[in-house]
């Protein structure tokens, strides 16, 4: 688990003693939005878009990162978007519970990265939306990042390729129709997760089945496919390959192994005399009589390879 340089540092590594390895390298996971999408919906999904990037400061590898949103609901959707995230309080909790986002990993390093992905973005025309209010004087030069919401951010942008792993909604410019979202999801190296609401739910489910991505969630935060053990976690391209959890992720632990024998304890194998060394001239035919038999088209078929 770890980002892609990482993980092509540990396939090196492995590939020296033929290894196995699985890996999970984050993900950069879509949030699209359909345009029949009723006020109700978006007020349920507004709420749940905010769950999602800010929780644990957006230091989730199975976390929404890029948003596309329909154009008949894009404004309805910012709109709902901005009074909540305004009020957003960052700082050390000690049990206020009044505190809405705490710190981000690795001090500096992260705050100086994230502020060049939003710097960059600006800069390309994308605009900041919201930012989460200031921590206090005393806090300032710790860990603390302000939750940030940017909007009309271009497809050229680092930030839409580059992993945020941070407090940052990034909501590119509206979506023209279900193709265009998904051209735009999928327009990433990344595929963890993904997820796709829609008033219809046969509407957000197409839209999910065609999500670049290892994972899905239809009309919830893609991150629920976690909360189920029995189902398999993992990703393509540059969020990895392969499982854990699930069957499928016990397996990839385990060494498979093909073993084959007798059902009836009393038969044992033995060559069929027109096969025997030496050739007695019979076997290509015989061989090819087998095939047919296992193999044939249809019962005439069969019949034909007993026959021979």
């Amino acid at each position: 688990v770890g980002s892609p340089e990482v993980g092509k540092i540990v396939m090196e590594t492995a590939s020296k003693t033929l290894t196995p390895v699985v890996l999970e390298l984050g993900g950069k996971d879509p949030f699209v939005i359909c345009d029949d999408c009723a006020d109700a919906d978006l007020d349920r999904i507004s709420q749940i878009a905010l769950r999602g990037v800010f929780q644990s400061m957006g230091q989730n590898c199975a976390g929404p990162e890029r948003f596309f949103v329909g154009s008949q609901v894009y404004e309805g959707f910012l709109s709902r978007i901005k009074p909540l995230a305004d009020q957003l309080v960052v700082g050390a909790s000690n049990n206020d519970v009044h505190v809405d986002c705490g710190a981000v990993t690795m001090g500096s390093l992260s705050r100086d990265r994230l502020q060049g992905l939003v710097d960059d973005a600006v800069s390309k025309g994308a605009r900041i939306l919201s930012q989460g209010k200031v921590p206090p004087q005393e806090l300032e030069g710790t860990s603390f990042f302000p939750p940030t919401v940017l909007v009309d951010v271009p497809m050229t942008a680092r930030i839409a390729q580059e992993e945020i792993f941070g407090p940052i909604m990034c909501v590119f410019a509206p979506t023209l129709n279900d193709d265009d979202a998904v051209a735009k999801a999928n327009a990433c190296a990344f595929g963890l997760s993904s997820c796709a609401f829609a008033a219809s739910t046969a509407r957000a489910k197409a839209v999910a089945s065609r999500l670049k991505a290892g994972m899905s969630s239809v009309n919830d935060l893609e991150g629920t496919t976690y909360l189920s053990q029995s189902l398999p976690f993992g990703g393509v391209g540059e969020s990895g390959f392969d499982k854990f959890a699930g069957p499928e992720g016990l397996r990839g632990l385990c060494l498979a192994r093909s073993c084959c024998e007798d059902k009836l304890g009393f038969a044992r194998t033995s060559i069929p005399p027109p096969l025997h060394y030496p050739s007695k001239g019979k076997g290509q035919d015989f061989a090819m009589g087998l095939v047919e038999l296992f193999y044939g088209d249809g019962v005439a078929g069969k019949v034909k390879g007993i026959v021979k």
